[in-house]
């Protein structure tokens, strides 16, 4: 046991030993890493002090250039200012100097015109007094006069304005009546001259329109297409339009015939369409007509823009214009409207100026002059044409000078204008050109128009064309109101109409032509 706590006895005094032993190590090291660290704060406090007047010395040099700077930017504005300064003085210097020297003028002038101004002063005193001494003078005169001729101042003026008045009269009678003479035997030769002149001026070429087009083909094969099984394509066609197709021996040609120029260019127009695509039947046929009489309606709109911007006319109501592209499709006597009218409103335009009038309103009227002619409805064919047009015109807001001259160029109202007898005189000029009218073909259209007029006069009838130059007339009927033997007697009864009440040379066939449809849609 002894031994025991002798060996625990031993064992704490050197623990005890070696904790001592530890703690005097520890102390060691610790004053030695205190003295490296001292050193070492010594060495970066020394190259913190080096580094800290390195920047210092820097942070110095760049304020002192900051400064320099700044004091040069400094110095610049100021000897702007003062140059800017020096600037506004001196035009101030100027223009104090400048109105000292006009107030030195002014100055100089207000004398001048006050010494002006006396001066006028004492010549109207002195004019004054001249004036009372002639009043003086005249009067005691006229006193003197009275005396010696008996007569008062107020009858002696009578009598001369009397005796004055007279020769004028006299004077200006002969003056009146020389220039009368003089006018009646320049004025015919001056008429002349201005209308030569303005015919030499417009160069139009004439053209008169026929009642026949010539369709060509590729080949004669097509001639068989076109006709189809039985005749039923061109039959279609015929009834589509309203226009006679005559086949014949002639080569690589048909031959459209009708009187009415915009069912013909259908027709023209309808059959290229057909032929080109191939496809020819007669439902096609329907389609592709009712296809070209659209494109004929934008047609005629797109020709009276375009005649109107060519003859420089602004302002045209749309339905104006779309008279005017009508008459591209109408004739007068045979000469083409569209052309006449263009042909009027050039002369009237070049006339107006030669006499001192509005040309562009001449022009205006010149073209719409016979707008009367291509009607709407058939009730407006019984106006005349001119009073049509004049009703028209002021409809759509043309001016009263146009409007009168439209409708006093055939002498149906009084002419109130000076543009009215300038109308009707151009267009005599444009009708009596050589060539240009052929008499005959207005008579024979109309008696076409009256055909198809008796027809349209029977209930039932849908559609009549005139056709083979007015020996034939074929009426379309209502399968719904007329049977086949009210068709029968509808052919006689028309034909018995026409025999009585129109003439014409030979014979006329009516052909009644009656159709039924029956449509469905298979879905």
């Amino acid at each position: 046991m002894d031994k025991t706590i002798l060996i625990i006895a031993g064992v704490a005094i050197g623990a005890i030993i070696g904790f001592v032993i530890a703690k005097i190590l520890e102390r060691n090291n610790a004053s030695k890493l205190i003295k490296s660290a001292k050193k070492s704060a010594g060495a970066i406090l020394k190259e913190a002090k080096v580094e800290g007047e390195g920047i210092k010395k820097d942070k110095i040099l760049q304020a002192k250039e900051k400064f320099l700077e700044l004091k040069a930017e400094h110095e610049k504005v100021i000897l702007s200012r003062d140059k800017k300064m020096a600037d506004a003085e001196k035009r101030v210097r100027d223009k104090e100097s400048q109105i000292s020297s006009e107030l030195s003028k002014n100055k100089k002038l207000n004398t001048e015109f006050e010494s002006k101004v006396k001066d006028y002063n004492h010549r109207l005193d002195v004019l004054d007094k001249k004036q009372d001494e002639l009043d003086r003078l005249h009067k005691s005169q006229v006193e003197q006069l009275e005396v010696i001729s008996s007569l008062s101042a107020d009858e002696a003026k009578s009598q001369l304005v009397e005796s004055l008045k007279g020769e004028a009269k006299n004077d200006a009678m002969a003056y009146v009546q020389g220039k009368m003479e003089e006018a009646k035997l320049t004025a015919q030769q001056d008429a002349k001259k201005i209308i030569i002149n303005t015919i030499q001026r417009i160069g139009t070429e004439e053209a008169v329109d026929n009642c026949v087009s010539v369709f060509n083909i590729e080949s004669d094969d097509v001639k068989g297409r076109i006709i189809g099984r039985e005749g039923r394509n061109i039959r279609a066609i015929e009834a589509a339009t309203g226009v006679e197709i005559i086949v014949d021996d002639t080569p690589e040609a048909i031959i459209l015939s009708c009187f009415d120029s915009v069912r013909r260019e259908v027709a023209r127009l309808s059959l290229h369409k057909l032929v080109t695509d191939g496809r020819i039947h007669p439902a096609r046929i329907e389609e592709v007509v009712r296809k070209t009489q659209k494109q004929i309606e934008q047609e005629i709109i797109e020709v009276g823009k375009r005649t109107v911007i060519d003859l420089g006319i602004h302002g045209l109501h749309p339905e104006l214009i779309k008279m005017v592209g009508r008459m591209k499709y109408r004739s007068s006597y045979g000469q083409n409207l569209l052309q006449h009218s263009r042909e009027v409103a050039k002369l009237c335009g070049v006339m107006a100026a030669e006499l001192g009038l509005n040309s562009k309103l001449a022009k205006r009227a010149g073209l719409l002059h016979d707008i009367g002619k291509v009607p709407d409805a058939e009730a407006d064919m019984e106006t005349p044409h001119a009073i049509l047009g004049m009703q028209w015109a002021e409809k759509y807001g043309e001016k009263d000078e146009v409007c009168n001259a439209i409708g006093a160029h055939h002498d149906e109202i009084e002419m109130k204008s000076l543009l009215s007898p300038i109308i009707q005189v151009c267009d005599a000029i444009s009708g009596a050109r050589p060539g240009a009218r052929r008499q005959v073909l207005d008579s024979y259209i109309q008696r076409l128009k009256d055909l198809e007029e008796i027809a349209f006069g029977f209930n039932g009838v849908k559609k009549a064309y005139a056709i083979q130059a007015g020996r034939e007339l074929r009426v379309i009927v209502e399968s719904e109101k007329v049977s086949d033997q009210n068709a029968s007697d509808l052919s006689f009864n028309i034909s018995q109409k026409i025999q009585t009440d129109m003439t014409y040379p030979g014979q006329v066939k009516v052909t009644v032509i009656r159709e039924t449809r029956a449509v469905n849609i298979a879905k």
